[in-house]
């Protein structure tokens, strides 16, 4: 056999126990649907009726996947955090108080660190919720709770390493915590304020959280000249290179930009410092309400190429300005 065909069965080979360890994996999640019964219906009650933290721990790649369903608990509205079980037997259980939900994961449902823990945990006055593959297993008789991921053969070559067994404690992890998210009725207001830097929570701001208004929001009335205007978009705080043109019922009547006053210059090169503004405003500008995602206001500026927008009330009437620095700086 050549060095090529030797090279091509190699490559073959490896590309069959990659796809033969996601089957083993997809597997094993497949099984957890025919597992969950009235224990898992139990554990969301419980959860939902902590009035303290919901307090996860494992050990080793367990315990990995433990500080991964409680980063998921805590950006989707409940109070949880991670306790490592060897750090916790060095003081670290003071982190437990009454009220708590320990969620303990371990495959064997045997492991000595998480097994010390946990029935100290319920003597402070925690409740105890255990993942695990063994439902007679030591850990598991200390549970007020155990919810089964099944008996799982690992993708291991050797069947030891923890690949299926972690695989369906976080889907089984990641059940407990959307449903949990559903029954509370977490908002997309409440995820988008825990993820203020992401572009998941980017998506989800409101064009309130972000335009510029009352001091820094630069408003002129019709008929005032070209010059007050000017003055006016000097000197509002944070330079907004734009005034807004308001009507005598408070109505918007238009929008003079820094822009409009660079064309005007290249158009007609001298302009009537005492001409009203009216004159030069663009009327009926494109505009956006406050409670819109901010997402659609960035949409208008790209789609008709202006760097500010108004902000108007269900009365036509400016509350903000929105210019495309401000959405830049959502991103940093």
């Amino acid at each position: 056999m050549g060095t090529s065909e030797t090279g091509s069965s190699r490559a073959s080979d490896r590309l069959e126990r990659a796809r033969e360890v996601i089957r083993v994996e997809a597997r094993t999640i497949a099984r957890l649907e025919q597992l969950l019964d009235q224990r898992f219906v139990m554990a969301i009650d419980l959860l939902l009726e902590c009035r303290g933290k919901v307090v996860c721990t494992g050990m080793g790649k367990a315990g990995l996947i433990a500080q991964k369903v409680s980063a998921t608990l805590a950006s989707t509205g409940a109070d949880s955090i991670y306790l490592h079980p060897a750090e916790a037997l060095h003081g670290d259980l003071g982190r437990i108080r009454p009220g708590d939900v320990l969620l303990a994961l371990s495959n064997s449902g045997e492991t000595a660190e998480v097994k010390v823990v946990v029935p100290v945990a319920r003597k402070i006055g925690a409740k105890v919720i255990t993942l695990t593959g063994n439902t007679q297993s030591g850990l598991a008789q200390l549970s007020d709770i155990v919810l089964d991921i099944g008996r799982v053969d690992e993708a291991c070559p050797l069947g030891l390493a923890p690949t299926a067994s972690t695989s369906a404690m976080l889907a089984l992890g990641d059940a407990l915590a959307m449903v949990l998210s559903a029954e509370r009725r977490f908002s997309r207001e409440e995820y988008a304020l825990y993820h203020p830097a992401g572009s998941l929570g980017r998506k989800l701001m409101r064009v309130v959280e972000v335009m510029r208004r009352n001091a820094e929001l630069p408003l002129v009335p019709v008929g005032a000249t070209l010059s007050a205007t000017l003055r006016i978009m000097g000197h509002t705080p944070g330079k907004p290179g734009a005034a807004l043109v308001v009507a005598t019922d408070g109505s918007l009547a238009g929008i003079f930009t820094d822009g409009d006053l660079r064309r005007l210059v290249a158009e007609r090169g001298e302009l009537g410092r005492e001409d009203p503004i009216d004159r030069f405003m663009t009327k009926s500008p494109k505009s956006v309400r406050p409670d819109q995602l901010l997402e659609e206001a960035e949409r208008l500026l790209r789609e008709f190429r202006v760097d500010q927008i108004p902000v108007l009330d269900e009365h036509n009437r400016p509350v903000g300005l929105l210019d495309v620095q401000d959405i830049l700086d959502t991103r940093l």
